[in-house]
């Protein structure tokens, strides 16, 4: 049984068969400061996807690590917003957080009604990933772990994150690239399978 045959196993088979928008489903998309959450939202979206991007300032610059990202010229202040319909029968709202910590006060109004999150990682800075894997962790939310292929290279192993975020064996851990509309679907694939699993399903 698919992920979206069990989602809508408890309607009838009178209302199945009724021409009906697919099912709304929730999933946000987390990580540090410069990881892909926003190139993952619109590498996947149908829609234009909403931004709230705002230029880096010097004052910003004091304060974000630009290291490993020094063609970086705007950063995410509120959220994203994209959406994908899977098929007749469910469909994906995506909401990318910011990754500073300093918007973190955003993340409740943000996570709220959803299912499950993706948490994106730079395996180069593996610190930046840790306020959103125990922000996910502490609220029961399932969720799986993503590290971004930069430059089609990883410096550490899955087995190795895993490790060192210190996350449990069922949480799913998978490579994949933020720029790459099927590796983002697969992605978000497992979130829902986790989501499922969680919930009984």
């Amino acid at each position: 049984m698919t992920p979206t045959e069990q989602l809508v196993r408890g309607a009838s088979a009178a209302e199945q068969s009724a021409v009906r928008p697919p099912l709304p489903v929730k999933l946000v998309i987390a990580g540090g400061f410069g990881v892909g959450k926003t190139t993952a939202v619109g590498a996947i979206s149908e829609i234009e996807p909403l931004t709230t991007e705002a230029a880096i300032t010097e004052v910003a610059a004091g304060v974000d690590d630009l290291s490993h990202t020094p063609r970086k010229t705007t950063t995410t202040v509120a959220m994203d917003f994209g959406c994908i319909t899977i098929d007749p029968t469910l469909k994906l709202y995506l909401f990318g957080t910011p990754g500073q910590e300093r918007f973190g006060f955003m993340w409740d109004d943000i996570v709220e009604g959803a299912v499950g999150g993706l948490v994106i990682v730079d395996t180069r800075r593996l610190d930046d990933c840790y306020a959103a894997v125990d922000y996910f962790e502490h609220r029961g939310i399932p969720f799986a772990v993503a590290l971004n292929a930069f430059d089609g290279r990883l410096e550490h192993s899955l087995e190795e994150v895993r490790w060192a975020l210190d996350v449990s064996e069922h949480v799913p851990l998978l490579v994949f690239d933020a720029r790459e509309r099927g590796s983002v679907r697969d992605a978000l694939l497992v979130v829902l399978e986790s989501a499922l699993a969680a919930n009984g399903g």
